[in-house]
């Protein structure tokens, strides 16, 4: 019998597998929906649409950086055990490898790439997994950084918990330029800056954090006339707090981190702009599920 595209795509819709393993079931089935479903569920490959509800908020944040280019992408697991199972950091590593080989900019376009060696897409492989492993899994997020000319850097902290992306902008090929853009990603991990510079901070967070300080000021017993160049002093320190080339460098806390550049960039008679940076924190935003432990007892012993 002939496997129509139709069929393999109601077979997906029913038990969440892969593409071809549902190709591959209806095949040894010869085309018979049912017996297709049971195939699946005999090789595991149909639990994962009943996993894809639950929580996943561990897992882990993998880097592939090369040259002027480099990518972060966020894997989620429900537990910590499985983001460290080897097989599942082989994955993620592969997932991490392709994208940074693509010119892909969402999590749709990344599931659509093959992943070398299965004769799956990444979406059908992630499938794959979370049947095989037991657990819900998701790939929630990615970035990439493009320097033109200059270089990328990543750095992952406490085994994938932490993510981070620098790229620098600059004609020099000196060694220095990518040792300080790594210790730079460091900083960006330790630090966590909100935003590059001071052109990036919005309006409004700006005007929020005035008024705040406004009104601290003036409940303190300030007098009015002088409550301005408070501010203006209070403004230029939470800059220094959320502003990358404005925090303290965390190597050498006497110099921000933008003279450091600036100061490398003299040393080689070369132009380098510390032009973007991206920070993952595992998990971050995820509403993780508390656990109430006495009502899953109450649960099983009725």
């Amino acid at each position: 019998m002939s496997i129509t595209a139709s069929m393999v795509s109601e077979l997906r819709k029913k038990t969440g597998a892969g593409m071809m393993d549902c190709k591959k079931a209806l095949s040894e089935t010869g085309g018979n929906m049912d017996e297709a479903v049971d195939y699946l569920r005999k090789k595991g490959l149909s639990a994962a649409a009943k996993k894809s509800g639950r929580v996943a908020s561990e897992g882990v944040v993998v880097a592939a950086a090369e040259g002027a280019k480099g990518v972060l992408v966020e894997v989620n697991a429900e537990t910590d055990f499985v983001a460290k199972n080897a097989d599942f950091q082989t994955f993620v590593q592969g997932i991490a490898s392709v994208c940074l080989a693509s010119s892909v900019t969402t999590i749709e376009a990344l599931k659509e790439l093959a992943f070398p060696g299965t004769g799956r897409n990444i979406g059908e492989e992630l499938t794959h997994h979370i049947a095989t492993i037991g657990e819900n899994m998701s790939l929630r997020r990615l970035d990439r950084c493009d320097a033109g000319t200059g270089v990328v850097v990543s750095y992952i902290h406490g085994a994938g918990k932490i993510g981070v992306l620098v790229e620098c902008k600059t004609a020099s090929q000196d060694p220095q330029v990518e040792a300080l853009a790594r210790q730079i990603a460091m900083h960006v991990a330790a630090a966590s800056p909100q935003y590059l510079n001071r052109a990036e901070v919005p309006t409004e967070v700006v005007e929020k954090e005035k008024e705040i300080m406004r009104v601290k000021a003036l409940e303190s017993g300030k007098p009015e006339n002088i409550v301005e160049k408070i501010i203006l002093g209070q403004i230029n320190k939470f800059f220094g707090e959320v502003c990358l080339l404005e925090q303290a460098f965390v190597i050498d806390p006497d110099q921000q981190v933008g003279k450091v550049v600036e100061k490398l960039a003299k040393e080689l008679g070369s132009t380098i702009e510390l032009s973007a940076f991206v920070r993952y924190q595992l998990g971050e935003g995820i509403e993780k599920k508390a656990d109430d432990f006495a009502a899953e007892v109450a649960a099983l012993s009725k």
